[in-house]
């Protein structure tokens, strides 16, 4: 899949940036003084000129340089010698440019604020347990799919031969789509487009023509589209999977039609969708896998360090805390006291177990009930929540509302949405694969080709204009060369 992808402003986002960007917009338009119809830089600060250099609105608009370069040139070879001229000089510039960018590379710890929020105004604080206070080693992935596998095998009586196929830790990302009438998975934008090269059938990816056909363009219709939780429900052909535990479904379910495939055995895509779907929900309702990761903590549990030391500031300075998942009780005591220490209830006013979200924020209906130390359930009425209980099954009994309550969590559904659209809390998205996408884009490889991608794409809309042959030619070229470097 594509590396995360980020517009030139942003990468010039920090203040000292623009002041040296500012500064090389001074010798650039120096050299508009000295060389009438040289490159203009204005794509490439437009996005961040305001406040930033007047010189910037002084640049001379695409048509009227395109004009400049031909009233340059007497003929066809003149023109585009002109043409690879400018471009030279841009890619120069680029050059430049891009040393001021990789002196501010982004920090991959800083955290991205969407909206202002002073910390001052939060009295309570909320915590998802799975990715959000706990992460785990890669061997849990491998744990899911070889248990979910197994169950495929021993109850669903799919073929031996399954038991050949290993995980792949790199093959799927979240936020992907599958197409469970065509057992396809795919990357599909925001605006409901297939990209193209991402779309996969079994191990091995679709020629970007057959996609096309079958799509009959690359649009994905809404009413195709899952629900806003990523759910497929009927007549939605589209499954996103936005949940880290759903890395080994998608590579299982590739796996399974790979081996289909190669075996040219005819099969129902919607019901291998299904088993595979409930080979993994069998594997944590059934208790599989808590089992196995209780029994064998420190191999798929990563010490929790950080974890520990962000919860116990939060305590010293008096702020109340909370802690929801969906996961058993004896799960998370175990991870917990791996991670806090025995005492690491204390640190929290409510701790919620088997909480069933997203539903859990929104269901009224669901009555509380304690859990004892051992996981029993206790069958009296909950009136109100205690400090240092643990409870199955919130907004009523606290009246924790509004914008003093803080929620982190890793699932953008489940976790944030409804808490952000229909409660008020401010949250907080802990999205660990960021930290590798940000680390590319700091790469010296990255930057150059993000720079002159964007230069390059200014000079083909300055250049387009030009309609005789051999600056068309020229463009052309151009464009050949942007849609590589995309």
């Amino acid at each position: 899949m594509a590396p995360l992808s980020s517009p030139l402003s942003f990468l010039l986002k920090h203040r000292d940036c623009l002041q040296k960007a500012n500064t090389l917009c001074n010798v650039v338009q120096a050299l508009h003084r000295r060389r009438p119809g040289a490159p203009s830089w204005k794509r490439d600060f437009g996005a961040v000129s305001h406040g930033v250099s007047p010189l910037l609105s002084q640049q001379p608009t695409a048509k009227n340089y395109a004009s400049s370069v031909c009233s340059s040139s007497s003929d066809g070879q003149d023109m585009a010698e002109r043409l690879w001229s400018v471009y030279n000089e841009k890619k120069r510039q680029t050059e430049d440019l891009i040393q001021v960018i990789t002196a501010n590379a982004v920090n991959p710890d800083t955290i991205f604020a969407n909206n202002e929020m002073s910390l001052r105004d939060i009295e309570i604080y909320g915590f998802d347990y799975d990715y959000t206070l706990a992460f785990y080693s890669s061997h849990l992935h491998t744990l899911i799919f070889n248990i979910a596998r197994d169950i495929l095998i021993a109850d669903h009586r799919y073929p031996e031969g399954l038991r050949t196929y290993e995980y792949i830790p790199n093959f799927a990302v979240r936020g992907l789509h599958y197409d469970v009438q065509k057992a396809l998975l795919m990357k599909i934008d925001a605006f409901h487009y297939i990209q193209l090269g991402t779309v996969y059938r079994g191990l091995h990816p679709v020629p970007d023509e057959e996609v096309i056909a079958m799509y009959e363009g690359c649009h994905v219709p809404l009413e195709n589209m899952s629900d806003f939780y990523g759910k497929s429900s009927h007549g939605h052909n589209m499954k996103q999977f936005m949940d880290i535990f759903s890395l080994p479904e998608m590579t299982l379910l590739s796996c399974v039609s790979d081996f289909f495939m190669r075996h040219n055995i005819d099969y129902e895509p919607v019901h291998l969708y299904k088993d595979v779907k409930e080979a993994i929900r069998d594997v944590h309702v059934k208790g599989i896998l808590y089992r196995t990761v209780e029994a064998d903590i420190e191999k798929y549990v990563c010490y929790g360090e950080q974890s520990h030391a962000v919860l116990k500031k939060l305590s010293e300075h008096g702020k109340k805390m909370f802690l929801i998942t969906n996961s058993p009780y004896d799960f998370v005591n175990r991870g917990m006291r791996f991670m806090v220490g025995k005492d690491w209830r204390d640190l929290f006013d409510i701790v919620i177990v088997q909480a069933d979200k997203p539903s859990f924020f929104n269901d009224r209906r669901k009555p509380f009930r304690r859990v004892t130390d051992k996981g029993v359930l206790l069958w009296d009425r909950i009136h109100r929540l205690e400090k240092g209980q643990i409870y199955k099954q919130f907004l009523r009994l606290t009246g924790w509302r509004g914008s003093k309550v803080l929620y982190f969590g890793d699932h953008i559904y489940s976790d944030l949405a409804d808490l952000t659209l229909k409660h008020g809390w401010r949250t907080g998205a802990i999205i660990p694969e960021l930290r590798k996408e940000i680390k590319i884009m700091n790469t010296e490889q990255y930057v150059h080709m993000m720079t002159w991608s964007q230069a390059l794409t200014g000079l083909i809309e300055q250049m387009q204009v030009l309609r005789d042959p051999a600056s068309q030619a020229v463009v052309e070229e151009w464009i050949r060369e942007r849609e590589a470097m995309r």
